[in-house]
Formats: C-alpha cells, sequence, structure tokens
C-alpha cells in the first residue's frame, strides 16, 4: 500500500496524497460508563518504519490563556484571533503524546510523559511492554517529557538505552532542578549524547530547535521516499503557536529563539508537505502545516490514516 513520498511532498504543486500514511496500530481504551472509548496510540506506517503517537495523559487548564499564550500581544487580539478559531480564552486542553518507532530490530520512544503508569499505560494499548523499549531518546528534559522515565525509584524501561540532546544535558546539569535530579540523573551514566544533524539510528536524524529550552530538538524520520518530523513542544498550541508564531509563549525559555525556531521549522515542514507530529497538538497529533497569511495553519490528519 502506498506512503506518503517525500518525492510527491516535493512535488511542485502536487496534490496532497490520499494515502499519505497508512494506519498500522489502532488501539482503544476500555470504553466508560459515561462516554464512549477513548483512543490511547494511533500508528502510522512510514516505508519500513511503524510509528506510534500515544496519549500519555490530557488535561484542561483553566484561567487567562493569553498569560500563557500570546504574552506580547494585548488581551483584545489574544481574544479575536481565539474566537475566529471557534476556541475559548480562559481554558485550553493540554496533550501529551510521546512516539514510538519501531525500525527493524528497535522499538524507540521519543519522551515519556508525565510519570510512569500514562506513558506503559499507552504502550500496552499499542502492544507494547515497556521491557521492549530498546531506545528512549528525549527531545527536552521539562517534565511532561522525562516524568516516566523512572517508576517508583527504578528505570521504567530497564532495556533500553538514552538518547539526549547534549546542550539540554548540559544545561540541566549546571541547573538542576527536581525533575532531572530524580528522573534523569539516575540514567546519566548509561546515557548517549547527541547534537544537531546526528543520526541516532538508520533513518533518524536530530534537528536543533532549541529556544523553548537550551538543547530542546526535533527527530526526522526517513524511510525510503517517507519522511515525517517529530517536533517535540517546538510548539505549544495548535492555533496560538501556529498562526502568530512570534507570540510569546511563556514555557519557552529563550523566547526570541522559540520564535525564530517555529517560523523557520513550520515553514520547512509547510513548503515541503512533510507530515509532523507535536507532542501538544490535539491527539492523535498528528498533522500537516500550510502557509497561512503570516503564519500558518494546523491540518490534522483525517481519513489519510484510514486508507
Amino acid at each position: 500500500m502506498p506512503n506518503l513520498t517525500r518525492r510527491a511532498a516535493l512535488a511542485a504543486g502536487a496534490a496532497l496524497p490520499a494515502a499519505a500514511l497508512i494506519p498500522a496500530t489502532v488501539a482503544r481504551a476500555d470504553a466508560h460508563a459515561s462516554g464512549p472509548a477513548q483512543p490511547k496510540a494511533r500508528g502510522a506506517m512510514l516505508g519500513e518504519m511503524t510509528v506510534t503517537a500515544l496519549l500519555a495523559g490530557t488535561a484542561t487548564r483553566e484561567g487567562d490563556q493569553q498569560e500563557t499564550f500570546g504574552m506580547n500581544v494585548s488581551p483584545e487580539t489574544f481574544a479575536e484571533v481565539s474566537r475566529a478559531a471557534f476556541i475559548p480564552t480562559d481554558a485550553a486542553q493540554f496533550f501529551f503524546t510521546p512516539t514510538v518507532v519501531q525500525a527493524g530490530e528497535n522499538t524507540i520512544l521519543f519522551d515519556t510523559g508525565l510519570n510512569a503508569a500514562g506513558i506503559t499505560g499507552a504502550l500496552a494499548q499499542a502492544g507494547i511492554a515497556p521491557g521492549d523499549v530498546t531506545h528512549v531518546v528525549l527531545t527536552h528534559f521539562h517534565g511532561d517529557h522525562i516524568g516516566g522515565l523512572m517508576n517508583e525509584g527504578s528505570p521504567t524501561f530497564a532495556n533500553a538505552a538514552y538518547i539526549a540532546p547534549q546542550a539540554e544535558f548540559d544545561h540541566w546539569s549546571a541547573n538542576p532542578n527536581d525533575g532531572f535530579t530524580n528522573n534523569v540523573q539516575p540514567l546519566a551514566e548509561g546515557m548517549s549524547f547527541v547534537s544537531d544533524g546526528d543520526e541516532i539510528a538508520p533513518g533518524i536524524t536530530a534537528m536543533a530547535m532549541h529556544g523553548h529550552t537550551p538543547g530542546h530538538t526535533g527527530f526526522m524520520l526517513s524511510s525510503g521516499d517517507s519522511a515525517l518530523l517529530i517536533t517535540g513542544d517546538m510548539t505549544n498550541h495548535y492555533v496560538w503557536s501556529l498562526a502568530h508564531p512570534d507570540w510569546e509563549v511563556r514555557f519557552d525559555m529563550d523566547k526570541e529563539a522559540a520564535a525564530a525556531t517555529r517560523r523557520r521549522v513550520l515553514g520547512m515542514v509547510a513548503a515541503e508537505r512533510i507530515p509532523m507530529l507535536g507532542y501538544h497538538m490535539p491527539f492523535p497529533a498528528m498533522g500537516f502545516v500550510e502557509a497561512s497569511g503570516d503564519g500558518f495553519r494546523w491540518v490534522p490528519e483525517s481519513y489519510q490514516l484510514m486508507l
């Protein structure tokens, strides 16, 4: 069955291939009495790789979202943009979406969610046990990405090798917090470190996306003519971070660098029509980006995955 090809993606004026991504794993949690079953894992074939988004957690955050996602714009501007997108200004739904990539004999987990229970539960929905994970790759060291590394004082993924950005590790080693001390430091002796352009496994290459944190890093997946970009927290919201990439986000440590990264990366995936998987995009977090005005628009996957 056909996949999205890089050749087709780059063709000038080419229409989006209908079978851009093919589902590999679609798992659903047990139904709750209060509503329908909710998806926990959604997979796609990318060449010879299987790429599965894992819903490790979701939460509603209430309060004035302009204080988080539009720090350098007026409340009136923020309200106008939000209303046009049919979203409220006083609440946001957060999604926490690690990714697992199965390639050959490797089962590679990108980020680990808020806690061990969330990530192991999502992996179970995809038919993967913690002991099956061969590599754990971290985009950065914020708590919602490293929270599942340890389980009651022991490594959650006992058989895994650990890979992290060198610049990220250097920063938090010099400026440790509880998350780093409790979750990363116990694994540091066995960690390998990467920088921009390093290949961590065949077809998986690190891409610097600094700004959100000093070493924040995404990863380009390539198999045959197919490609997909794992972007971590390069964007934190599907509207506010894309339509207005220059808007300052409270979570970004270097706001100017983060805005520049958003423009660079979003511009690339839009121009090359490469799908991306963003950690905080609405689950299943996979989609496309198109240029729109002075910013971009998120185009979530829909029936492409069902063909």
